[in-house]
């Protein structure tokens, strides 16, 4: 098969979960370790770091990444889901898994596939794996896809443990409370592995500090360590960091500060805790990452590893800005990013998923925008008319637009140059306009 029919039977085969959803939510780990076992268990054959969480997993991986390759590790980096090319999941150093090595991995394991039915997510675990131990990484990055505890990632025994925070998103499968989700998610937590908890939360701290407490894991709280304020936003977000030693300023890592991040969401303060206790954690077990090193990273993250979609500005004048952000946690940052933005008329393209309630995110989004309501090309794309119908018992108005694309060219014709334009609701709304 050519690159594009490898995709196509990939898509077409197996159950894709950013396509219909639940129903392709494998509820146990056999597929993966069977599809792994016939490969000869590559996931034992290189180091790694897991990364989990809400929000902040995705960025937080690019920077680990982006980190580890300066510091001059081979380092690949498993992430998901992608925005315009499915060879984004598979990175090594930043440069994506080639058409010829998608096409080969799906022909030498297309009967396996046909036998086992793994999901999307599963066959593309596997493919990550494969590929990371055939070109000899020093180290990879795996992101978890959804919850922890059942998702095919979990099948590693890492170096570290990273879990960023905990809020309300896929409450069908995880659980209805923050409680109940902590416990998924710190199903990645493994005997004898050292843990980070980015964000200490009120809810949530005693479920990781029990779990480890059972798996006999060091765990720290990357907000009890550091202590960090933005400077100011502008081509980077300059942020000061301090590290604390229990509670009282240290100079215990020559870690440079203020550090400038190119993802310039006031968000990414939170996440960058979340690193600098890894970092911390990777240097203790020995991994040389000096203080240049995360300067040098930190300013080209994007650039280094490709992400894309995190508070990015996509043109200016009118200023368009999108960004992934899609629960109730993730658009409360998207609003206070907004209302830290200069502009004179604000403009909304948003769309949304029809299979979580979306409630609790349209209360948050502000009401004197205009709004563009359209709808994602996927199955599990909340139609347009719909998402306009519940917004506006919200008090939010606008038009109704049958594509994403439809959307932003109104937008954009009705922008001044001193507007902004916010692309977002989705993960997928972004994937369409980048």
């Amino acid at each position: 098969m050519t690159y594009a029919e490898t995709l196509d039977y990939l898509y077409a085969k197996l159950p894709m979960f950013t396509r219909i959803g639940a129903a392709a939510f494998k509820k146990d780990l056999t597929n993966t370790i069977e599809l792994c076992r016939r490969l000869g268990d590559p996931h034992k054959k290189f180091r790694t770091i897991h990364v989990g969480g809400t929000n902040g997993k995705g960025s937080t991986s690019h920077m680990l990444a982006a980190i580890l390759q300066t510091a001059g590790y081979k380092t690949g980096l498993y992430t998901s889901p992608h925005l315009l090319d499915f060879r984004e999941r598979i990175r090594i150093n930043g440069e994506m898994i080639s058409q010829e090595d998608v096409v080969a991995f799906v022909h030498a394991q297309k009967a396996s596939i046909e036998e086992i039915a793994p999901s999307f997510f599963e066959a593309t675990v596997a493919m990550a794996f494969d590929h990371f131990a055939q070109q000899e990484t020093d180290i990879a990055i795996i992101e978890v896809g959804l919850g922890g505890r059942l998702d095919s990632t979990n099948i590693i025994t890492p170096l570290l443990s990273v879990i960023t925070n905990i809020s309300y998103d896929h409450m069908n499968m995880l659980g209805n409370t923050l409680g109940e989700i902590a416990g998924e998610k710190a199903g990645i937590i493994k005997p004898g592995i050292p843990v980070v908890i980015g964000e200490k939360q009120e809810e949530t701290a005693q479920v990781f500090l029990s779990k480890a407490s059972g798996t006999g894991s060091t765990l720290v709280f990357g907000s009890d360590l550091w202590e960090t304020a933005i400077r100011g936003r502008g081509k980077y977000l300059d942020i000061d960091i301090k590290y604390r030693l229990n509670g009282k300023p240290s100079s215990a890592y020559d870690f440079p500060s203020p550090l400038q991040l190119d993802l310039t969401g006031s968000y990414q303060e939170k996440n960058l805790t979340t690193v600098l206790s890894a970092v911390a954690e990777l240097r203790r077990q020995g991994f040389h990452i000096t203080g240049e090193h995360l300067r040098a990273a930190l300013k080209e993250v994007s650039t280094l590893t490709g992400l894309a979609g995190r508070w990015q500005t996509l043109s200016h004048s009118p200023l368009i800005i999108c960004d992934t952000g899609h629960n109730k946690d993730g658009i409360r940052e998207v609003v206070k990013n907004l209302e830290a933005t200069p502009y004179q008329h604000l403009h909304l393209v948003i769309g949304m998923v029809k299979d979580k309630d979306i409630s609790a995110m349209l209360s948050l989004l502000p009401k004197e925008g205009r709004y563009y309501f359209c709808q994602p090309a996927i199955e599990r794309g909340k139609p347009a008319e719909e998402l306009a119908g519940e917004a506006g018992a919200f008090g939010l108005t606008g038009d109704i637009y049958p594509t994403v694309r439809e959307a932003l060219e109104a937008a954009r014709k009705n922008a001044s140059a001193a507007d902004l334009v916010f692309i977002g609701g989705s993960t997928f709304v972004v994937a369409e306009v980048i």
